[in-house]
């Protein structure tokens, strides 16, 4: 009775090791050579506010995550703005819109898991306009195309099938024209 209670000890803790090795073997086995649809992730930013002061902020991106620690990828954005201004009855005196929309690019280095550093490039198109209450004409802001420059750094946090995205940014070429204005900012996103 002893001697088989011991076989089927040996017999199981040889199962046990024969499947941790096999496991390893996969761990260790190089990663796949080109193109993976499955390291592909789809995200962004999306915000709306509404009332005197108006903000309305798309901007889809998708991203490609090379290995642990490099991804890049590219999107388009629009973020627009609005302010009306009121006198002390709370009449209306004006309203200034500012709109920008573009296309960026980013790289994402990531050190340590779930921490990462990011440049992001733009190029974008901003308009804009000033509309007065009292009568007076209206003042168009002409379009010109901006250039863009964020750095940042952020966290990953884990949900389900995606992550959420929380990174502190700084627009390092100050243009006045830029609708991030020039001060550090928060952004919060999502990756699918």
């Amino acid at each position: 009775m002893r001697l088989t209670s011991a076989i089927r000890s040996i017999f199981t803790a040889a199962i046990l090791l024969a499947c941790l090795h096999v496991q390893a073997q996969q761990e260790a086995e190089e990663p796949q050579k080109g193109f993976d649809p499955e390291r592909l992730f789809f995200g962004g930013n999306f915000g709306l506010s509404f009332g005197d002061y108006t903000f309305i902020n798309i901007t889809p991106q998708v991203g490609y995550q090379f290995n642990r620690y490099f991804a890049a990828g590219g999107g388009l954005s629009f973020i627009g703005t609005g302010y009306t201004y009121r006198d002390y009855n709370g009449d209306k005196l004006y309203k200034d819109t500012y709109n920008s929309a573009g296309l960026n690019i980013f790289g994402r280095v990531s050190p340590i898991p779930f921490l990462f550093i990011q440049a992001q490039p733009e190029y974008n198109y901003t308009w804009g306009k000033t509309k007065f209450y009292n009568g007076q004409p209206d003042i168009k802001l002409d379009g010109e195309f901006v250039p863009v420059l964020l750095l940042g750094a952020g966290a990953v946090i884990p949900a389900g099938r995606g992550s959420f995205i929380a990174m502190l940014q700084y627009n390092v070429i100050q243009n006045d024209r830029s609708v991030y204005g020039d001060r550090p900012f928060l952004s919060f996103g999502f990756n699918f």
